[in-house]
């Protein structure tokens, strides 16, 4: 990147050298400019990633909790899970719950994704993901997600997911 194409806060000001340099660093260190390996270039590698590290503990209608441990691949720079993981995770179990309690002949569609980090699971942590119906009518379903620490219990991360449903065509 070329220095002083971008802008400062202000028009027309210019970021300092040093807080530039630490900027670029960040990126680098990070591998955040880096090419992306040709393994995870394939079709549904993320879905099939934390499928593999996902395993089912409890399954019931309206309930699902998982166990998984953070490994390298979903950890972020600073070692701990990587928030974008984290939504992933989310998504899948979500949809995995939604399903317990959604007609199979309705097509489920994700309409909203939140997710509040309230502390980090460090590499190699096992985390208990427990999944659960909120509430499920006739058209929308809204999923709770809560992340813990399996060995502490605490409360690492929560999530919500809204799903929309709709028969599916028959064409």
């Amino acid at each position: 990147m070329e220095k002083g194409a971008g802008r400062g806060p202000e028009e027309g000001t210019e970021i300092p050298d040093s807080l530039y340099s630490r900027t670029l660093l960040l990126f680098h260190q990070g591998g955040i400019s880096a090419n992306i390996p040709t393994i995870s270039q394939g079709k549904d590698f993320y879905s099939i990633l934390f499928r593999s590290i996902l395993k089912v503990q409890h399954l019931d209608p309206g309930r699902i909790i998982c166990l998984f441990s953070v490994i390298p691949a979903v950890a972020n720079y600073y070692g701990g899970l990587h928030g974008g993981a984290i939504a992933a995770i989310v998504e899948l179990v979500s949809i995995a719950c939604a399903r317990t309690v959604v007609d199979e002949d309705k097509e489920l569609s994700l309409g909203e994704l939140s997710m509040s980090y309230l502390s980090s699971a460090p590499t190699n942590a096992e985390v208990t993901v427990d999944a659960s119906v909120v509430r499920s009518g006739r058209n929308v379903t809204v999923i709770a997600v809560e992340f813990k620490m399996k060995k502490t219990g605490k409360l690492a991360y929560t999530g919500r997911a809204t799903f929309y449903s709709m028969p599916i065509a028959k064409l």
